[in-house]
């Protein structure tokens, strides 16, 4: 997905899009620095950055350069006509030479310790597990890395990566070999290797289940382009009744109508309020909650957490109290 993008800590300065490269099949990879040069924050595998776009567009996308590199962040997007809006923004628009605010780095899919781990990508989905693959490397740690696409021409960072792990990658191109057999590759893997997935959503569905009905189950660790189609049922589209939500810094105190979003009605008084899949998936919009009972309905926040979470994702989630005070 670890804190988020609007916390405290997280950084927003403004960055030189000083390269921008082709490296597969509608895919753009960027390269940011400092408009005068020097450092920026170090960050660690599994780190995402939020870009302000020229049209007012935000969107997070995963850090997929050197952790060592540290006066240059890099970022690789995937062009979907179908989507959003934003990744056609950046393929579409000159962006080399221009400043755009970025914030982060936030990392809310960490390497969590294991004796080995099995990273499964498809796609685009490589980039967080890109940097995982070299800082397990540089630990001398057992990897295996899947990497499916519709044809060699989307496989992202292919030669990259056999360079890096040889026959511990496997390229599977949809069009030669079919589908990747995930089910093969869970089954080859110890239980006790942590497992980490990103792609489109068929496939983590797959992962999921495939983990769920092991003997012994596994909990993979996911990141998602989407909301999960089975996180909380119903919950991401149902409604609950009028609340107030109260904003202690800001000193404001605003009503959520049943048919409206917290994150809708902050965002005309706070226009800067940061978010991007207004989904519940992608944790930009977390806020601290100081007071009331949050209804949590994101795919964030782990369910076991939810009764002690003291942070809420404003897109989806509502509130379970007449009155919601949130850190803002």
């Amino acid at each position: 997905m670890s804190s988020d993008l609007g916390s405290p800590g997280a950084t927003t300065q403004r960055l030189l899009v000083r390269q921008a490269r082709w490296i597969a099949h509608d895919v753009l990879e960027l390269r940011l620095t400092r408009p005068t040069g020097g450092a920026l924050p170090a960050w660690e595998p599994g780190a995402h950055v939020e870009l302000a776009l020229p049209s007012g567009l935000r969107r997070a996308y995963s850090l997929c350069g050197e952790v060592t590199d540290t006066e240059a962040w890099t970022i690789a997007v995937h062009r979907v006509p179908e989507g959003r809006g934003g990744s056609r923004e950046i393929h579409e628009t000159a962006l080399v030479g221009r400043e755009l605010e970025v914030r982060g780095p936030v990392n809310r899919f960490p390497l969590v310790p294991a004796p080995g781990y099995l990273l499964l990508a498809g796609g685009i989905g490589v980039t967080p597990l890109l940097p995982m693959a070299r800082e397990l490397t540089a630990r001398g740690l057992p990897w295996r890395l899947l990497l499916g696409a519709r044809d060699r021409s989307r496989l992202v960072y292919a030669e990259e990566l056999v360079a890096l792990g040889g026959d511990r990658v496997l390229l599977v191109p949809q069009d030669e070999a079919g589908l990747p057999d995930l089910a093969a590759e869970l089954a080859a893997t110890p239980s006790t290797h942590a497992v980490y997935a990103c792609g489109p959503q068929p496939m983590l569905d797959a992962v999921t289940t495939l983990c769920r009905t092991a003997a012994p189950a596994r909990s993979p660790h996911l990141e998602r382009f989407i909301a999960a189609t089975d996180a909380i049922p119903d919950q991401l589209n149902a409604t609950s009744g009028e609340f107030e939500v109260v904003l202690s810094r800001s000193g404001l105190r605003l009503t959520v109508p049943a048919d409206r979003t917290v994150l809708d009605v902050i965002r005309e008084k706070l226009p800067d309020v940061p978010y991007s899949c207004e989904e519940g998936y992608c944790g930009t919009c977390e806020t601290p909650v100081t007071a009331g009972v949050p209804d949590h309905r994101d795919t964030v926040i782990d369910p076991s957490e939810r009764p002690t979470a003291t942070t809420m994702m404003i897109c989806v989630s509502r509130c379970d109290s007449p009155v919601l005070e949130l850190d803002l």
